[in-house]
């Protein structure tokens, strides 16, 4: 199983997981110059880190932290920018999905689109198989 999880990641990496992982990183790097959206820039890092190897990991609910605070953070995120990256996602997914090699990449791009829309409040964990479909 670790061998199709590298491989999968390294395809993923070439064709598209580096852009998008540097395009979150830089968001997270203007979230934090602001200050007062240094959570935001914190949970864009993360995803840029998940983004960079999606592959074998799965994102959960972080535990003790559905709080008010964090309700709040995820609708002024989704409001903000989280739909346009949701809409983002589908895109290239769709994109990726035409050819059939690129049908697993698309299954990646699709599990982004739930982090991408609520980040606070979550955390990156390994999973034991290369594809994770679900959302805990």
């Amino acid at each position: 199983m670790g061998d199709m999880k590298t491989l999968l990641n390294i395809i993923w990496l070439v064709f598209g997981g580096f852009v998008l992982a540097l395009g979150y990183f830089m968001a997270g790097i203007v979230c934090c110059l602001l200050i007062v959206t240094i959570p935001w820039g914190i949970a864009s890092f993360r995803i840029a880190s998940y983004t960079l190897w999606p592959f074998g990991r799965m994102v959960v609910d972080k535990p003790g932290s559905g709080g008010v605070f964090t309700l709040l953070g995820n609708v002024i995120w989704l409001l903000v920018a989280g739909i346009w990256i949701a809409i983002g996602h589908v895109v290239t997914a769709f994109a990726m999905a035409i050819t059939i090699v690129g049908i697993p990449l698309a299954i990646a791009n699709l599990k982004l689109i739930p982090v991408s829309l609520m980040p606070l409040g979550k955390q990156i964990v390994p999973s034991n198989r290369p594809f994770v479909s679900t959302y805990r």
